[in-house]
């Protein structure tokens, strides 16, 4: 099985690792991993790595995502989700005043680069052990607040229903938000308590679930993304040649004329062109692209950080 990017549309009700552990046989490698998770609760896009490209997933964790999910207003819960323990339900006078300009002001403190409490039932570490197993055991979990940034927040629908109010909204974000979160703190600055009843994870990057596969027809072989396509559509690319590729695959540094201008430190995909005979399966006279290494800026060279060989980057 080649190496690459696998894009998987998650169905409700298993977990990521599920989805790992069926394409694990599907594609007959332990190799695969995934570049964020979602909850069983949740749908949507998992972006997952097969044999050498796992090691393209670090640079895939941390792109922005979009979401479209439903916040019930009127009640919160254990988990911020309707798969916890709901708390006491909001007067109907409390719900009554929850009208269209209240929510879309609390929305607005909920925008741009704010500071957010994950929810306690997330898989962060605390001292070595996930916040959610913690709250399992019985114990209390306060988990510090860290900046994310809210790009877009916006109602797509609103119902009333059984006493509580349901928004359908789609959000875009930084790496690292919690949607249950929002749900949460919109519910709480209403004064009525609120929760996430339905989450569908719609992009992250460029990386869109309308091009991911169904899991009951996945298809591995066919469905899967090269590393260099799948390196280009997530960080700035550097065109390489034969010859700086082997350089690169020797770990040396190459002149960084050509490579765009970067910061140092940010990540850029150094791609080469590959003759049509050193390329897998590549038809006669075409030329297939791989992904040589990930390279960083370091003055006017570009230095290695992560090499993939032949076998891993077409």
């Amino acid at each position: 099985m080649n190496s690459g990017i696998l894009l998987v549309d998650k169905p409700q009700g298993i977990t990521s690792h599920d989805v790992v552990a069926r394409t694990r046989r599907l594609a007959g490698t332990r190799r695969v991993g995934h570049a964020g998770t979602l909850d069983p609760m949740a749908t949507g896009l998992l972006v997952l790595g097969i044999n050498g490209s796992t090691r393209l997933l670090t640079y895939l964790v941390g792109l922005d995502k979009e979401y479209v999910a439903t916040i019930r207003l009127g009640a919160g819960s254990s988990t911020d989700d309707a798969e916890g323990e709901l708390f006491d339900a909001a007067s109907a006078e409390l719900i009554a005043a929850v009208d269209e300009a209240r929510v879309a002001d609390g929305i607005a403190k909920l925008t741009g680069v704010i500071d957010q409490v994950p929810s306690a039932v997330s898989a962060i570490k605390v001292d070595g052990k996930r916040a959610y197993q913690r709250v399992r055991d019985g114990e209390q979990v306060e988990l510090k607040a860290r900046t994310v940034t809210i790009s877009a927040f916006e109602v797509l629908d609103t119902r009333r229903v059984d006493g509580f109010v349901d928004l359908d909204v789609r959000v875009e974000c930084s790496s690292g938000t919690y949607i249950r979160a929002l749900a949460r703190d919109l519910g709480a600055d209403l004064g009525v308590g609120g929760h996430l009843t339905a989450l569908r994870r719609t992009r992250i990057g460029r990386f869109g679930v309308a091009e991911a596969s169904v899991l009951e027809d996945l298809d591995v072989a066919s469905a899967l993304i090269g590393a260099a396509d799948a390196a280009e559509l997530a960080l700035p690319v550097v065109h390489v040649t034969p010859q700086q590729a082997i350089d690169l695959g020797h770990g040396k540094r190459i002149d960084a004329a050509g490579a765009p201008e970067t910061a140092k430190g940010t990540p850029i995909a150094a791609v080469a062109d590959v003759a049509h005979e050193e390329a897998d399966g590549a038809a006669d006279g075409a030329a297939a692209r791989r992904l040589v290494a990930i390279v960083e800026r370091r003055g006017e060279t570009l230095k290695v950080v992560v090499g993939f060989p032949v076998e891993d980057a077409s």
